[in-house]
Formats: structure tokens, C-alpha cells, sequence
């Protein structure tokens, strides 16, 4: 079943359409929950919290990309999660690292200027990911979206883990370079 026909079921409140999510998405979800949780009970229960939020947001929302809408679901509830446990401790998963070597790049020791607004530097970034050489794009949105490994993007790119993370330290200097010019880092 195409997506199209899964997003109408939804409009439709048929709730053959949380099955057919299931069928088609639950494995991809569940990658992405476990990339960043590292534990398969609470990344199971974070996609059903996934699947039932799509449930409750289509309708009034229509998603461009099911599947994309799927995965930004899961990661913003696995990250959820993830902030509760770190609260209490550090939990030591990819996600802590993809954070902490993006969290370099975007404050990196200068000041970000003045209370910037999450939503208008998410269309930034989200930018300058698109108009990135495809395979550089790719990398950069596995590692720091879905929060993957080097080991796991260097086989999926037939790259070594040194060429993959040549590759992410050089896409986030150009990442800063980009904020910096867009006004969004002061330069230091």
C-alpha cells in the first residue's frame, strides 16, 4: 500500500491505517528509536507512542512525506526519552555523541546570538543539508538525524570510519561557516 493511500485511511480515521503503518515503518522506526535509546524495550514502546501520535495528528495534519513524518515522530520521542534518563545520568548512547559533535559546531565556544528561534534555524540547517553534494547531505542527515554510527554509515557508504568522519568534521565547518553567515553565530 503506497503512503498516499495509508495518509488518506488516516484522514479517513480507518484504523487499518495504524496496521498498515506498522507493516510498512515499524522495522525503519525502530532503527532510528534504538539508534538513539540503545535499549529495544523502550525503543518498542516508543514507536507505538509514535504511531499513535501520527493517529492523532493526521488529521488536522497532512504530511508531506509519511515516512520522513514517521521518523521525525520516533526521533523527537526517543530523544524525549533519552533527555529523561540523562537527566539523571548520562546514558552514553550514539545520540549523546551525534549531540555533543554538533553542539561544538553550532556553539563551539562563541556566543549565539540572542535567543534564537528553534524553528528558524531548523529552516536553516535544514537548507543548507539540501543544497549539500548528495553523498555528503546523506552522511550528515544519518549521522546527526538518525543519530548512526560511524561504523554503520562507513558500510553503508563502502567508506572507511576515518573517510566518514572526515567527511562530518568538514560538513560542520561548513555548517558553521553557513551559520556565521546567515547571523545566526557571532564569529569570535
Amino acid at each position: 500500500m503506497d503512503d498516499n493511500d495509508i495518509v488518506e485511511m488516516y484522514w479517513k480515521r480507518d484504523e487499518r491505517a495504524l496496521q498498515y503503518s506498522e507493516k510498512k515503518y515499524k522495522a525503519y522506526c525502530l532503527k532510528i528509536a534504538d539508534n538513539i535509546l540503545n535499549n529495544k524495550e523502550d525503543s518498542e514502546e516508543c514507536v507505538n507512542d509514535a504511531m499513535l501520535a501520527a493517529w492523532n495528528e493526521i488529521p488536522p495534519k497532512r504530511p508531506g512525506s509519511f515516512r520522513m513524518f514517521l521518523a521525525r515522530i520516533t526521533r523527537n520521542g526517543a530523544i524525549n526519552r533519552l533527555k529523561s534518563y540523562t537527566a539523571q545520568k548520562r546514558h552514553g548512547g550514539n545520540a549523546d555523541i551525534a549531540i555533543e559533535e554538533l553542539s561544538e559546531t553550532v556553539v563551539g565556544g562563541t556566543d549565539v546570538e540572542g535567543e534564537v528561534m528553534a524553528g528558524e534555524l531548523k529552516e536553516c540547517i535544514g537548507k543548507f543539508v539540501k543544497d549539500l553534494p548528495e553523498r555528503e547531505g546523506d552522511v550528515f542527515t544519518r549521522r546527526y538525524f538518525f543519530t548512526e554510527s560511524i561504523e554503520e554509515i562507513s558500510k553503508a557508504y563502502g567508506l572507511t570510519g576515518h573517510a566518514v568522519s572526515v567527511i562530518l568534521d568538514r560538513t560542520r565547518k561548513k555548517l558553521r561557516t553557513h551559520l556565521v553567515k546567515e547571523g545566526y553565530i557571532n564569529e569570535g
